[in-house]
């Protein structure tokens, strides 16, 4: 617990309503979103300037409280726990909510950690502006915690994961200094870029309070298709002619099993299948532009019907509406609702070089059906970027409680056949404190280390997010 004098000089520097330390105000802040691991603050405190976040970190340093930072509680690898009995403390920042300025003549947007995800977007969309960095979790998922981890998305194939959005960073330092790096420019070659130790880190090397953004123009056409195919072979195959046939216009290329739309309607009562034939694969593929007219369709409707001709694609299907997009949409968004839905599924996130994910899939797939038989993986993701979220459901005839046992197994499978394809165990999710001692076995060493003399030089007394991506 703190003390009486450590509680009183932290609500003078925040406000008491902001301290919370009764078990009921905390509990929905201590909530793993996966509902894995339990949460033990001590405190929940929500500074409402970068000011007061700096002086709170001051403080922390002084009396070696960890301080756990945390946005909107979406993250999926344990990001934001706090261990029972660390004394460590959650530093919410969903009251540094501010847009501090947006430029659309400069194409810039400068927003505060707590922000959330879509007000950023409504935001840039408002002056006529685009901001691509796009989740599940949008709607509730903030700036901080998305820089942090350097979220991907469903739109990275075209702009890139959040590190590629950020122009300059606004950071509170472990010793309570503020590094104020919020630049504008796109072009600044003077020494180190320093925004990159803290995208990505997860807390552990510094607080980022506010950040500087890119903005694009706004698309005004938008051209959606469900595709079928056999194999993920095909799909690999097809993503390099639309991409080549668009000049390189595909924003989103997005690969699901056929178990996409089986388990929505078993297990979600949905009973959506646009296609005719029924295929073992499917990509949902999106070509936005900034061009008016049909320009943009007519190109992606001789793009599949080339396709179709050479027998690469089995079936498919244009968005003739906004109606129809959001359905065909809802079909891959579905998938973390099935996932939840047949109680006993084991969940990766990892990326393999885009030429390689159909052998590791054949691959990974065989392997899995070997260890357990009637095992139901499904594998899909942002097959554009190499990021396949692989996936895996117990067999329909075994209970859930006799299943989890082998998820740690079944997870090391594969990670094995990531690694062997010269992939990574974690694409878009983080670290945090699930994947440390899987990523000390799997970095460079040499890596690893100067990983450590980072953190050992910024946070000598590794009092920022302890136990977060490394040991």
């Amino acid at each position: 617990m703190l003390s009486p004098d450590l509680l009183d000089r932290l609500r003078s520097l925040i406000g008491a309503a902001h301290v919370l330390t009764e078990a009921d105000a905390i509990a929905p802040f201590a909530q793993d979103q996966r509902q894995i691991q339990q949460s033990h603050p001590v405190a929940v405190l929500k500074p409402g300037t970068v000011e007061e976040v700096a002086a709170i970190v001051t403080l922390a340093r002084e009396n070696a409280l960890p301080l756990i930072p945390q946005g909107g509680n979406t993250g999926l690898v344990g990001g934001t726990v706090a261990v029972a009995g660390t004394g460590a403390i959650l530093l919410n920042l969903s009251r540094l909510n501010r847009i501090r300025d947006l430029d659309a003549a400069d194409y810039t947007v400068t927003v505060e950690a707590g922000c959330i995800l879509a007000e950023i977007q409504q935001a840039a969309s408002g002056a006529d502006r685009y901001f691509p960095l796009s989740l599940g979790a949008e709607g509730s998922c903030m700036l901080g915690g998305n820089l942090s981890t350097n979220a991907g998305g469903i739109l990275t194939l075209r702009y890139g994961n959040a590190r590629d959005l950020v122009l300059g960073l606004e950071v509170v330092l472990p010793d309570g200094r503020v590094w104020n790096g919020l630049r504008r420019l796109r072009k600044d070659n003077t020494g180190y870029d320093l925004k990159h130790l803290f995208l990505g880190a997860e807390g552990t090397l510094g607080i980022i309070t506010a950040a500087t953004l890119k903005l694009y123009p706004k698309p005004r056409r938008v051209e959606t298709a469900l595709v079928g195919l056999d194999s993920p072979a095909a799909a690999v195959a097809l993503l390099a002619q639309a991409r080549s046939g668009t000049g390189d216009m595909l924003s989103a290329f997005e690969l699901m099993p056929r178990f996409a739309i089986d388990g929505a309607r078993e297990l979600l009562g949905r009973d959506h299948d646009p296609l005719p034939t029924r295929c073992p694969w499917y990509v949902l593929l999106e070509v936005a532009s900034g061009l008016d007219g049909t320009i943009v369709r007519d190109m992606l409707e001789g793009i599949l019907g080339d396709a179709l001709e050479q027998g690469l694609v089995m079936d498919a299907v244009l968005a003739e509406s906004e109606d129809q997009r959001r359905r065909l949409w809802l079909i891959r968004e579905g998938l973390p609702e099935i996932g939840r839905a047949v109680r006993g599924s084991v969940h990766t996130d990892v990326s393999v070089p885009i030429s390689r994910i159909p052998d590791f899939l054949s691959t990974v797939m065989a392997n899995l059906e070997a260890y357990m038989p009637g095992i139901r993986p499904y594998p899909f993701g942002h097959v554009g970027d190499g990021n396949i979220h692989c996936n895996v459901a117990r067999p329909a005839a075994m209970a859930t409680e006799d299943f989890k046992p082998h998820a740690d197994a079944i997870t090391a499978i594969i990670h094995e056949q990531v690694l062997a394809e010269g992939g990574s165990i974690s694409a878009e999710h983080g670290i945090g404190n699930r994947k440390v001692a899987e990523m000390a076995l799997a970095k460079d060493p040499v890596e690893l280390d100067l990983m450590r003399q980072v953190k050992a030089l910024l946070d000598p007394t590794g009092i920022m997010n302890p136990g977060k991506v490394l040991e």
